[in-house]
């Protein structure tokens, strides 16, 4: 019994490790008011740029705009909601339906001090099939 509960611990630790960690990488990000700043993925033979900035910052609501491949999109981010965050997918599902590679944009806190809004940009990708690099901030 004492054998067959050490193997069954043993495991069950191996797969909660295996599975806690859903993100491949975190970076954070503080950005001013029409900042830039670009995330260049590579997979295959193609290379795609991401691209995300805020311009106001009222009633604690954030307005964002992205991009990526061509998709243009708007965001209202609020803290402490349920519409804190954005999810952008980086690689088309293909042939086989399985999950993805893609961002998590989640808006941490606003300094009012440094008019600075702050991000956590999350990589999931399950396959290592991506290659990423940050760039600098680029001021439009």
């Amino acid at each position: 019994m004492k054998n067959f509960l050490g193997i069954f611990i043993t495991i069950a630790l191996l797969f909660s490790t295996a599975f806690a960690n859903q993100f491949a990488d975190m970076e954070k990000i503080s950005l001013k008011k029409d900042e830039i700043t670009k995330i260049f993925v590579k997979y295959a033979s193609y290379e795609r740029v991401f691209k995300f900035r805020w311009t106001l910052y009222k009633n604690e609501g954030l307005v964002m705009f992205s991009s990526y491949d061509k998709d243009v999109s708007q965001h209202i981010l609020y803290l402490n909601n349920t519409n804190q965050s954005f999810k952008i997918l980086l690689k088309p599902r293909g042939a086989d339906f399985y999950q993805p590679p893609y961002f998590l944009v989640l808006f941490k806190d606003f300094d009012f001090q440094k008019h600075k809004a702050n991000f956590e940009v999350f990589l999931s990708d399950k396959r290592h099939q991506l290659e990423v690099r940050y760039s600098k901030k680029v001021k439009e």
